[in-house]
């Protein structure tokens, strides 16, 4: 097959990671083309709703690395005005306990008095130790080195930063939480929010100590919120890509990965005969899933011999629901995390939920007059377990019932894009309300469960226990920034592995390299 088209980069995915990865390349002059390549958008429609396939907090709003990104895009103004900082951050409610984390380290002393009084002292040390070591992780992520490094002169510079972290020689979570007694309820109050930040396939307690500090420090650093949530912040990146030049086609997927001698020479989009030509493929999928698109062809000898194993061991099981704003407590903050019982046993029947509380809003529907706003519902469902997918939603809703007793009651719509399951229509008639069941088939996205997104278990954890796979695919060519490269990092990790993807490629190409270094005169200080 011979090229009838040519880009410099072509990046596979509308994750942060990819997204991000291509507006820096555009920046950097590069011709990219951008495929969304069978990623569904965060929301999809039923009549007058809008419902969420997934979950999205920004939680490295406050990252160095995002803050690098948004100034070399010469946008670090800009975007700040479309945000705003939550408060309070989040809570987490159990059914005797409410505590809310605001910005305000005051109104958060008077929070813990409230409800964890004998324990002040404690929560004072722990969070005095989140900031040292966040600190000490914003001056590492600052320098512009490789996350996780690959070639040995990466691995060199990438020491000299790394080298006086902490929590790198052998401590563990449960020592930073070692002073609290072992069934305090306090512990739920960190590990619960880091366990659904990271894309380990791990409980927050069991989180790399240095990947616990950090996302701890995500979630109580100040959160940062868009309007338009994870829509608003792909519209950005789309709007940055084509303003350099870019191009984007997220409806587009590459049915295989060109290779000629070795090395990447093209993508073949589906339903085209003839693929585009280029020299370079980023992408947000595991490395395993490159190698299939190539059909096992350039796997290089490293890659089959000492290529990290991952496993898929969970992932995220999101239910929608619509409700009248009235039936929701006005306290009720954007981000919480519901709790079954304390002291009961875990039953995975009754699953820890994080709760997102969306805008308010009103349909065209003359029969709806009241305001309404969309709840989405996450919880970590295992791939193995006694709960399967079917089950996965009547177990978020027993949750919500605990803390929400009327609002399955008054919902309107309740729907899982990924179960299969009918959706659920509530209809007021002259006996009451009754539930409709809408087939999938007419739904966005077509008759079956749509994916969930995963956690990884990592067989041998790499860079100081933060790194899965490496940033450079197993084809020579090919590049990653998604879940996998730092999963226990989070959003974070997967802005680290498109930093690192982007400085690779730039540093090929001497002369771009040699106008980059040009433009940082003129970018944003």
């Amino acid at each position: 097959m011979t090229p009838t088209r040519y880009y410099d980069v072509v990046v596979l995915g509308r994750s942060i990671g990819s997204l991000a990865a291509a507006a820096l390349l555009a920046r950097r002059d590069f011709r990219v083309l951008l495929l969304g390549h069978g990623a569904r958008p965060a929301g999809y429609q039923f009549e007058h709703y809008q419902l969420r396939r997934r979950t999205f907090t920004l939680l490295a709003g406050s990252s160095p690395v995002w803050l690098r990104v948004l100034q070399e895009l010469a946008q670090a103004t800009t975007f700040r005005r479309r945000t705003q900082q939550l408060d309070p951050m989040y809570a987490v409610l159990s059914p005797r306990r409410r505590l809310e984390v605001p910005p305000e380290a005051e109104l958060f002393a008077r929070e813990i008095d409230r409800e964890f009084p004998e324990v002040r002292q404690l929560v004072d040390e722990l969070y005095s130790s989140f900031a040292s070591v966040n600190t000490t992780l914003d001056t590492a992520f600052e320098r512009d080195v490789a996350w996780p490094p690959g070639t040995f002169w990466e691995r060199l510079e990438t020491a000299r930063v790394s080298r006086e972290l902490p929590l790198t020689r052998g401590e563990t979570t449960q020592e930073l939480l070692g002073k609290f007694p072992a069934s305090h309820p306090y512990r739920d109050v960190t590990t619960i929010p880091a366990g659904f930040a990271t894309d380990l396939a791990v409980p927050g307690e069991q989180l790399p100590p240095l990947a616990f500090a950090r996302l701890s420090g995500a979630w109580t650093r100040g959160v940062q919120a868009l309007a338009g949530g994870e829509a608003e912040l792909e519209s950005f990146f789309l709007e940055r890509i084509r303003a350099h030049g870019g191009e984007s086609r997220l409806s587009q997927r590459a049915s295989q990965i060109v290779i000629a001698q070795g090395r990447v020479v093209g993508v073949l989009e589906d339903g085209e005969d003839e693929p585009v030509g280029t020299s370079s493929v980023v992408c947000d999928l595991s490395g395993e899933a490159v190698a299939e698109l190539t059909g096992g062809e350039g796997i290089t000898q490293r890659a089959q011999r000492d290529w990290p194993r991952l496993s898929v061991n969970a992932g995220r099981f999101v239910v929608s629901l619509v409700v009248p704003s009235r039936t929701l407590p006005e306290p009720l903050p954007t981000e919480s995390f519901f709790l079954p019982e304390e002291g009961s046993t875990p039953s995975p029947r009754r699953p820890v939920v994080h709760v997102q509380r969306g805008p308010r809003f009103t349909t065209e529907d003359s029969r709806e007059r009241e305001p309404l706003e969309v709840l989405t519902a996450e919880m970590l469902l295992p791939s193995r377990g006694s709960l399967t997918l079917l089950e996965a939603r009547e177990a978020v809703l027993s949750t919500l019932r605990t803390h929400l007793p009327f609002v399955e009651d008054e919902a309107r719509v309740i729907d899982s894009p990924h179960d299969g399951l009918p959706l659920w229509e509530y209809r007021q008639g002259t006996s009451g309300t009754r539930r409709h069941e809408i087939d999938r088939i007419h739904l966005p996205g077509g008759a079956g469960p749509e994916p969930m997104e995963w956690q990884w278990s990592v067989d041998t954890p790499g860079y100081l226990e933060l790194a899965g796979e490496p940033f450079r695919g197993p084809i020579p060519g090919t590049y990653l920034v998604g879940r996998t490269v730092l999963p226990a990092l989070g959003q974070e990790g997967s802005l680290l592995a498109a930093w690192g993807a982007a400085r690779a490629i730039t540093r090929k190409d001497r002369t771009r390299q040699k106008m980059r270094r040009q433009m940082w005169s003129k970018i944003e200080t």
